[in-house]
């Protein structure tokens, strides 16, 4: 195979024509001949370039509304053929087939109908069939044959054809880029086809995504990572502008997820603060602004909030800029900041804030995706939360309205902590995490030491978990855990239910006087 090959004929059919008028003239100019269909071959015919319509090379005109115009020998030969190989190079000559050198082609906006909300028959007539057929066929011949996916690519195939010729290494490389647009193109096809259809259970599953940014290093020094957008469009790190600070880490970016997905399971009705570190929540509140939010998410342990992640549910003022900047941290991330508090944030040159422009919805259907060695784990987005459960009051004593709406509170942050979690929430606010802990009684125990160091840090008297309410992200398997959180001082309990110690450890809730609810909804978090 050469190393370099000349371009003497191209074939181009974009739908993006971004750059193609220019890029075209420029290759007429250098002697190419240009082929090409429809409104790109009347793009390229404007720029004074001399372009042949497909219908004069395939003897046949475009049919059926399009969807039959470069599905042919004369198209798919010229694209193939080994140009070493004599019965390849006979057949060329006995059908009158000419050699296509390059292919430029893009596709139809696939992705862009489904996110615009098109309906069904829309969808379909967007999906593209020439042009991914076209591509393979180029890409699997790119010995000979330069193929060209993405007008970013204009300007290196032009300087290497004005240098003498595309070099084998950079075809590779091309053609690998175009398998692979091939393959996340058909990725969001079928994805779209399981989710209209609700056929989870699709046999084959794949998943795509855009390269946004390779990052200096994964989750340690020693790891290659990179951060790829699906085009999804709800709202968090993939949607979001930052407008200051340094470039986010691989581990900014998944704890900022975190920390924006808890606050958009408050909504923008009440203001919301969760501060993040490692993936959980170390701190969280809601207050009557965010300012003061912010103050209590904070005391619950400020020592782990040092070099955390802060994000909150409403637009940032200058009061609330001025709290956050008091400490070190790492993201700051919200649907909007004012212009006083962007300037006040500006001062610390590193602190990277992210505006989203709105909140994600906490209920909305989606995928997650987890990697396994040899295969992945696929499982529906934990949408539900005790909004939405059937809540059976089992005690003896009911909750009284301050403890229901804590025990609201402390369910849906139990949802975002790694299991097992424990958590203690009192006015609005977390007065103590438990999370990732092995047992569920050390949870417990260690929610409410961390409640204690915060409270002598804060200089307060007070035990910070007297009175307040605890929401298990499970089932207390026994009553141990429960009676931990007792001791603690807490009065209520929310918690999933469905152990078969479930009797007893109502009757050392009832024991212990606290009112316990079940929501028959488990948030497990690994």
């Amino acid at each position: 195979m050469p190393d370099q090959v000349q371009i003497k004929r191209a074939l181009l059919s974009v739908y993006d024509k971004a750059g193609l008028g220019e890029f075209a003239k420029a290759l007429a100019d250098l002697g190419v001949e240009l082929i090409s269909t429809g409104g790109t071959r009347s793009l390229i015919a404007s720029t004074g370039a001399p372009v042949k319509d497909i219908a004069e090379v395939t003897g046949f005109p475009e049919m059926m509304d399009g969807r039959v115009k470069t599905l042919h020998p004369k198209v798919h030969g010229g694209l193939l053929a080994v140009r070493d190989k004599a019965d390849h190079r006979e057949a060329l000559t006995t059908h009158g087939i000419g050699e296509i050198d390059l292919l430029v082609s893009n596709l139809y906006p696939f992705e862009a109908t489904i996110a615009s909300g098109a309906d069904y028959d829309t969808v379909i007539e967007n999906i593209d069939i020439g042009g991914p057929a076209m591509i393979r066929s180029a890409a699997k011949n790119h010995a000979y044959v330069t193929v060209v996916v993405d007008p970013a690519d204009y300007e290196v195939v032009l300087a290497a054809i004005q240098a003498g010729g595309v070099p084998y290494q950079l075809r590779q490389k091309l053609a690998a880029k175009a398998y692979a647009r091939t393959a996340a193109y058909d990725a969001v096809i079928s994805g779209w086809f399981a989710k209209t259809l609700d056929y989870n259970d699709v046999p084959y599953r794949s998943f795509a995504g855009t390269l946004s940014e390779v990052m200096r290093y994964g989750e340690n020094p020693h790891q290659w990572a990179a951060f790829y957008k699906t085009g999804d469009q709800r709202p968090g790190v993939a949607t979001a502008t930052q407008l200051q600070g340094k470039s986010l880490s691989y581990n900014n970016l998944n704890d900022t997820d975190a920390a924006f997905e808890l606050v958009s399971e408050f909504g923008p009705d009440r203001p919301a603060v969760a501060i993040i570190k490692h993936a959980n929540p170390c701190g969280f509140a809601v207050a009557g602004s965010l300012a003061e939010a912010y103050r209590l998410a904070l005391r619950t342990d400020p020592v782990s909030a040092y070099g955390g992640i802060v994000a909150l549910n409403g637009e940032i003022d200058a009061e609330t800029a001025t709290e956050m900047v008091k400490i070190f941290t790492e993201v700051i991330v919200a649907p909007a900041a004012s212009a006083e508090a962007q300037a006040i944030i500006a001062a610390k040159k590193n602190l990277r804030l992210l505006v989203t422009g709105a909140l994600a919805d906490a209920g909305a259907a989606g995928l997650m995706v987890r990697s396994l060695a040899g295969g992945m784990l696929v499982q529906s987005r934990d949408s539900r939360s005790a909004l939405s459960a059937e809540l059976k009051v089992v005690t003896k004593r009911a909750p009284t309205e301050k403890e229901m709406a804590d025990l609201l509170i402390a369910e849906r942050v139990a949802k975002h902590v790694k299991s097992n979690a424990v958590i203690y929430v009192k006015d609005g606010a977390t007065v103590g995490v438990g999370a990732g802990q092995m047992s569920r009684v050390d949870s417990s125990r260690l929610a409410a030491l961390k409640a204690a160091d915060a409270a002598q840090a804060a200089g307060l008297s007070e035990v910070l978990t007297h009175g307040s309410v605890v929401a298990s992200d499970a089932f207390f398997p026994f009553p141990d855990g429960l009676l931990a959180a007792a001791s603690a001082g807490a009065t209520a309990v929310i918690q999933p239910g469905g152990s078969i110690h479930d009797a007893d450890v109502i009757a050392a809730a009832d024991g212990a006087g606290l009112a316990m609810v079940f929501t028959g909804l488990r948030h497990f978090r690994h």
